[in-house]
């Protein structure tokens, strides 16, 4: 309960600094918040369909705010329902709507009572902390969420899940901040975890982030934003993006794939990686950091056949000339 209390109280910090109360577009839901309705949501955005999610999110948005109040299973629909609209926002590039959520999935999660909720909140706040120069703060939130988690004695397909994946955001967290043990020791944590759930009768839930191939995927951005490039495109070359669950996570794995390349000078096989992105997930080819890598891989090297067009594609449409 201490863990609890102490994770809590550091996720309801996040947003201090939020302006407001909450999207200006909520109005009347209706009918309560069903578990089929936020796996919806969740299974648009795992899809990139980033533009369908935000057209359902102002009914969602005002049944979970009413969910939030009518007792633990509400408030833990609420808590996955902010989580997602946190990282949604982030995909926007919204840092402080981003934050506001997180705080909103944090408060929620508490009410819930449930660890895993609470580590997805902690996920969710880690962001915007890290992006606004706070990483200690966001490793400490994802270290108390995975204390919780390790604490269970005879942890579920879900715990270990949750668990794995917070290592992972925690792993990444600790490179952005140079801490080249701790992103090693919290990647190590969730490959130990993921091995377990590959070897456990159940296998991984359905629905679970965690794998082998998602560990892979993170030690490529952990080891570029450690400066160790050769080493991420060793764990690029080894990664089968094509075992990835989703549309979401193949275009991340080309990503940051593409941002390894770019910082190997490579820039054609960059280039290929942001096709790569645009295959698996047209809508996150348009992301605002997919299209800064567009442009820099278009600014140095603009003999590249198609990537004057592709960069145009994927600019804003308000942006783009004739």
């Amino acid at each position: 309960m201490e863990r609890r209390t102490v994770l809590g109280a550091g996720l309801g910090m996040v947003g201090w600094w939020a302006a407001g109360q909450g999207p200006a577009w909520a109005m009347p839901g209706g009918r309560p918040l069903r578990d089929r309705e936020v796996a919806a949501a969740q299974g648009l955005f795992t899809a990139g369909e980033y533009g369908h999610l935000r057209r359902a999110l102002p009914i969602l948005s005002a049944r979970a705010r009413a969910a939030q109040e009518a007792g633990p299973v509400g408030a833990g629909r609420a808590a996955r329902v902010w989580a997602l609209v946190s990282q949604l926002a982030v995909k926007d590039g919204d840092v402080a709507l981003a934050a506001e959520f997180a705080a909103q999935a944090g408060e929620a999660a508490r009410r819930s009572g449930r660890p895993v909720l609470l580590a997805a909140a902690a996920r969710a706040a880690a962001t915007p902390l890290r992006r606004t120069g706070r990483a200690d703060q966001a490793l400490q939130l994802l270290k108390d969420a995975h204390d919780e988690l390790d604490a269970v004695a005879t942890p579920s397909a879900e715990v270990l899940d949750a668990s794995g994946m917070v290592a992972l955001t925690a792993a990444y967290t600790a490179a952005q901040a140079r801490q080249a043990a701790a992103a090693d020791e919290f990647a190590t944590w969730a490959e130990h975890s993921a091995q377990r759930l590959a070897r456990s009768s159940t296998g991984v839930r359905r629905g679970g982030d965690l794998s082998v191939a998602q560990c892979t995927l993170y030690r490529v951005g952990i080891h570029r934003e450690l400066g160790d490039v050769d080493r991420a495109l060793a764990y690029a070359a080894r990664l089968d993006a094509a075992v990835l669950p989703t549309p979401e996570r193949r275009a991340r794995a080309a990503t940051d794939t593409a941002r390894a390349l770019l910082a190997a000078d490579d820039v054609p096989a960059a280039f290929h990686q942001l096709q790569q992105v645009e295959q698996a997930a047209p809508q996150e080819a348009r992301r605002p950091s997919v299209r800064a890598l567009t442009a820099e891989a278009a600014a140095r090297r603009p003999d590249l056949p198609g990537i004057t067009a592709f960069a145009r594609r994927t600019a804003p449409p308000w942006s783009r000339t004739a």
